[in-house]
């Protein structure tokens, strides 16, 4: 659904105040004092800040617990532990991925998302089921968030046969974006792993998003073989890893790495973790390497932590990235916002004319202060429509 609308006295991306028009769903003029257009609503924005739509450039809608009694995590602490945990216990803790994907769903919303790039499980144990729930709350939340599924064999693709062919039945289902993980940690066949997930991509034309949390020199191999699969398929610009720990080791280890990434426009994907090694944001976006973020799992069995704030992840990238500078820390906001749309691919994304009109609207003084301040008082327009105000969704999380 799309809509028309009049904000008047907002400041793009803490630019000077200025009106803007929204027509059918895109924004059709930014002006000062544009004259309201016969039957269009009229919205005062306060002289506060337009920025584009958050976006939520990784994510696991299936998983969330969102909404369900507060489970007790003793698991790990390895990350296999962590995989079969969730996996066998899905059902008993009654993971429904429709219901919890659309909690989340509003969820994000509310706090400013617009986009979200989501992985979801396919496993021998439970087959299709993640991908048919968040499918299904795709086309019924439509109208707050647009929502991209990445078929992703989280407990491993080689190791438990059966996986590659439902990582087929996933694609040919509408999956957009075909997964991968860690092919040396996991399956312990980064060859077989990675001819599995590029022939995917290969048979069905899709891009590839490939989960590396492999640290040091593992990781570097595991991204070396990345890169040379990437070059020799003619993939270049449609592939992310995500996580790529291995990008925060070493320098000496590192420096070579980083023009190969930027001549074949292999995305990263970070999400700034508080532990492990992370990338450094800064060098790979000054070598031209769209950069993205997301808040990964939110309050599932790996961990009881996240609130799908984008606002908030950009905190946390300036944190790990030591950004203290304005201009550093509107990097930032810039992976969570523009590099998100960038890697996703979202061709009519941004405050300008004649692109579609989704925006939060949120009061500060520049946009590092909305980064400091992340304040809840927050108007998210999808397509031209008014869809959270103040932390109230238009939509009732089920």
């Amino acid at each position: 659904m799309t809509a028309s609308l009049l904000i008047r006295n907002v400041r793009p991306n803490a630019g000077p105040a200025l009106d803007i028009l929204i027509e059918n769903g895109r924004i059709s003029r930014m002006a000062k004092d544009i004259a309201a257009p016969a039957g269009v609503a009229v919205e005062d924005g306060r002289g506060e800040i337009a920025i584009p739509g958050l976006v939520e450039a990784h994510a696991h809608l299936d998983k969330s617990l969102w909404g369900l009694p507060w489970y007790v995590n003793e698991v790990g602490p390895k990350l296999l532990d962590k995989i079969d945990n969730e996996r066998m216990n899905k059902r008993r803790l009654d993971l429904d991925p429709a219901r919890q994907s659309a909690r989340q769903t509003v969820q994000s919303s509310m706090m400013g998302s617009t986009h979200t790039r989501s992985h979801v499980d396919v496993d021998t144990d439970h087959g299709l089921w993640g991908v048919e729930g968040i499918m299904k709350t795709r086309d019924e939340y439509a109208d707050i968030m647009d929502i991209e599924l990445v078929a992703f064999p989280q407990s491993g693709l080689l190791r438990r046969p059966g996986t590659l062919e439902l990582m087929h039945e996933a694609m040919k289902a509408g999956c957009e974006i075909v997964g991968g993980l860690d092919p040396c940690a996991i399956d312990r066949d980064p060859k077989g792993h990675l001819d599995a997930v590029f022939g995917l991509c290969q048979t069905y034309g899709r891009p590839l998003d490939i989960h590396l949390h492999e640290p040091g020199e593992m990781g570097l191999f595991s991204l070396d073989l990345i890169i040379e699969r990437t070059r020799a398929l003619g993939m270049k610009g449609k592939v992310t890893v995500s996580h790529a720990f291995c990008l925060g080791t070493a320098p000496e280890l590192v420096e070579p790495v980083i023009p190969q990434l930027a001549a074949l426009d292999i995305a990263i994907m970070t999400t700034a973790p508080a532990r492990n090694t992370a990338p450094a944001v800064k060098k790979l976006l000054d070598a031209g390497i769209r950069v993205c973020s997301g808040s990964d799992g939110i309050r599932d069995t790996w961990g009881p932590y996240g609130n799908a704030d984008m606002v908030e992840r950009a905190m946390f990238i300036g944190l790990r990235n030591n950004f203290r500078r304005d201009d550093e820390v509107e990097l930032g906001l810039h992976v969570c916002t523009t590099g998100g749309a960038q890697v996703m691919e979202i061709a009519d994304y941004g405050l300008a004319e004649g692109k579609s009109a989704d925006l939060v609207i949120m009061p500060g003084q520049s946009l590092t202060d909305i980064v400091v301040t992340r304040s809840p008082k927050r108007r998210v327009i999808k397509r031209g429509k008014i869809v959270a105000r103040d932390g109230v969704s238009v939509r009732t999380a089920p």
